[in-house]
Formats: C-alpha cells, structure tokens, sequence
C-alpha cells in the first residue's frame, strides 16, 4: 500500500477530454447540496474512513471531489486533497460500472483541477490494487518508503 508519484505538467494528451465511453454518464464536481448523499455511497460503497476523507472535500471550496452519475444514481466518486494538500484519492466506481473509462474520467477531472491549482506533482495516496493502472494510465511511479505514509497515525479499521 505504497504512495504513487504523478508528475500533472506531463499527463497523456487526452487527460483534458477524458470521458466515460457510456454517454448516459455525466462526470462533475460535487456540489454542497450532494454531500450527504454522496457521503452515505462513498460510506457503503467504500466504507467509513473513505466516507470521512469524502465528507472533507465538502468543506473546500470549490468542493474537491467529481462524482460520476447516470441521471440521479451515483455510480463513483473520486477525490482530492481530502486527506492532505495535493493527494489524490480516495475514488471508487460501482462494480457494475467499472471497465467503462468511467473510473479513468474521475482521475483525470482531478488531476486537471490540481494541476489548475498550480500542483506540479499529484500523490496517489495508498495504492492497493489499482497500480497497474495508475502506472499505466498517468505514468505514476511508486514513491519508496512510503508505506504506510500519512496513514500510519489513523484509528484503524479498513481503509
């Protein structure tokens, strides 16, 4: 569960167009009326220390989080800046959706909006299963020593 490494002034081409290939989804950033109906997905889709991470990216302004919907039914998330100043993550997409670029949409939306905030380099905060595609997608590198990272002082429980 190491950190990765993203350089955001080197991100592929079409990092600025990214879009799920399923036109019924719509990716934007979430606004302060959403909060507790995206904090209760992220909590049964993800678990509660993602739902705390989540709730915390309501109190940015703008709100530092893009969510992915089809009509009114959320089917991902994905964050930044919620644990620490220029990490990425938490983010999740519904298992049902995964493999439709949707997931590969959200992580650009917020990379695009770090870099927009002068961000030179964006960090993948505690990566499990999904480094093949970080590594694949943005090029991101795996940061030595950094397990368990910022992690290391929370409560405890699934992550």
């Amino acid at each position: 569960m190491s950190d990765m490494l993203v350089k955001l002034y080197d991100l592929p081409e079409d990092a600025q167009t990214a879009c799920p290939r399923d036109e019924s989804v719509q990716i934007r950033r979430a606004m302060a009326p959403d909060k507790f109906r995206v904090v209760e997905w992220v909590k049964q889709n993800s678990g509660t220390n993602a739902a705390g991470e989540c709730e915390a990216c309501f109190a940015h302004t703008p709100v530092s989080m893009y969510i992915a919907v089809r009509g009114k039914e959320i089917i991902g998330y994905a964050c930044y800046d919620a644990i620490a100043p220029d990490f990425f993550g938490p983010t999740r997409v519904s298992m049902a959706e995964q493999g439709k670029g949707i997931g590969k949409a959200l992580l650009f939306n917020c990379l695009q909006a770090m870099k927009e905030k002068g961000y030179a380099y964006a960090i993948i905060g505690s990566v499990t299963g999904a480094k093949t595609f970080y590594e694949k997608t943005v090029n991101a590198i795996e940061i030595p020593g950094s397990c368990p990272g910022i992690y290391r002082d929370y409560l405890g429980g699934e992550a």
